[in-house]
């Protein structure tokens, strides 16, 4: 059982060895010039992190990616056509088609896609 001890303690003191040396090496002290300046996206890095940004943007961002998930999720819906019954599977999918066609009428009929 002290063993044990004596073997966990060991590992527990080269763990924090170690750490603390990857965090010592790590620290720059001199800023490089090509780090400091603005990457693709053209923000200044050592500014604020608080930069505002247009919301209207991100909601077309946020409805990319569900149409691109109703995307990926329609695309196997083809492979089980020919392995289920005719009637079920077509009712499945125009269920599933009317749902992503209301939800894009709503969006549109909110004016989410109108990039004034």
């Amino acid at each position: 059982m002290l063993f044990m001890f004596f073997l966990s303690l060991i590992t527990l003191f080269i763990a924090l060895i170690t750490m603390f040396f990857a965090s010592f090496l790590s620290m720059k002290l001199i800023y490089d010039q090509e780090k400091n300046s603005p990457f693709e996206c053209g923000f200044d890095p050592i500014s604020s992190s608080r930069l505002p940004f247009s919301l209207h943007f991100f909601l077309i961002a946020i409805i990319f990616l569900i149409f691109d998930i109703e995307i990926a999720l329609l695309l196997p819906m083809v492979i089980l056509y020919s392995s289920s019954i005719k009637i079920y599977w077509f009712l499945t999918s125009m269920i599933f088609i009317m749902i992503l066609l209301f939800g894009l009428y709503y969006e549109w009929n909110q004016g989410m896609l109108n990039w004034s």
